[in-house]
């Protein structure tokens, strides 16, 4: 007599919708544990624990100080330097960190992706979770700056929830597409780190592309960081608005996460077979 099997599910996501908004919300309490086990993780062994929230951008500024304020000075327009550089490392560390974990958030949980189904947007969903609480220590540290330079916060911060929306927005895209990508190609981990260097100094940093004109704004502008950056800067201690740069970066920003969300929901479907 013959034997019929009997119905088996593959772990793998077939057929996903594109936003998968209900499976998300269903699953808010797992991105919480995914964000709280990488915090946890990140600062176990560290030897000054969050004090290195503190120290890094105090170690970073005053590199910038000296290379952009006292050799080759840059305008800070009316702001003290330190101030307006911390302004802009703030959302550039946020989105960096984000795309650094991100971009591993998956391979680094192999056993967890191949034989436990959850929605795999959890995961790279929640690694833009652990990087705010060092955004919010940097915002305190800025804010006695601020106090020390005398520094006063003008309305502009009342726009502070929209600058964080739009840092999301920023990171959302690469973590999306270099978890995908990581996951087959697995040298993504070795271009990702000089690729941040590089933006860094691309970025709106340690100066601000305000005074840029016509195709050159424009070329600067396209960067996703940029408007996001230069709008932290505006927000928080009211420097130069960044004008309609900031509408062609968040463009770019928006492209960038679409792009990476539809690759990622497709790609996730070989998740199992690559991980």
């Amino acid at each position: 007599m013959s034997e019929v099997a009997g119905p088996w599910t593959e772990n793998r996501a077939v057929g996903a919708p594109l936003l998968q908004g209900r499976e998300i919300w269903s699953a808010r309490e797992l991105i919480w544990f995914f964000a709280l086990r990488d915090f946890k993780v990140r600062y176990k062994q560290a030897v000054v624990g969050v004090a290195w929230v503190v120290v890094q951008p105090l170690v970073t500024v005053a590199a910038f100080t000296l290379a952009f304020h006292r050799i080759a000075p840059v305008t800070s327009y009316g702001l003290p330097y330190p101030v307006f550089a911390l302004a802009g490392l703030l959302g550039w560390t946020y989105v960096s960190q984000c795309v650094s974990r991100g971009s591993e958030v998956l391979v680094s949980n192999p056993a967890l992706v191949s034989k436990v189904y959850f929605p795999r947007l959890v995961a790279p969903v929640a690694s833009l979770l652990p990087p705010l609480v060092d955004l919010l220590v940097g915002l305190a540290l800025l804010a006695v700056m601020c106090v020390g330079y005398r520094v006063v916060p003008s309305w502009s911060l009342l726009l502070l929830p929209v600058w964080v929306l739009v840092l999301l927005v920023t990171a959302l895209g690469p973590v999306l597409l270099l978890a995908a990508l990581n996951v087959r190609f697995r040298d993504v981990r070795y271009v990702v780190p000089p690729a941040l260097q590089a933006f860094l100094f691309i970025s709106p940093v340690a100066y601000s592309g305000t005074g840029l004109a016509g195709g050159s704004r424009l070329l600067y502008s396209v960067n996703p960081a940029a408007g996001a950056l230069e709008l932290g800067r505006y927000v928080l201690v009211h420097g130069p608005w960044p004008g309609w740069g900031l509408g062609v970066s968040l463009a770019s920003a928006g492209v960038l996460a679409v792009t990476g969300l539809l690759y990622f929901q497709r790609a996730q479907r070989s998740f199992a077979d690559y991980i």
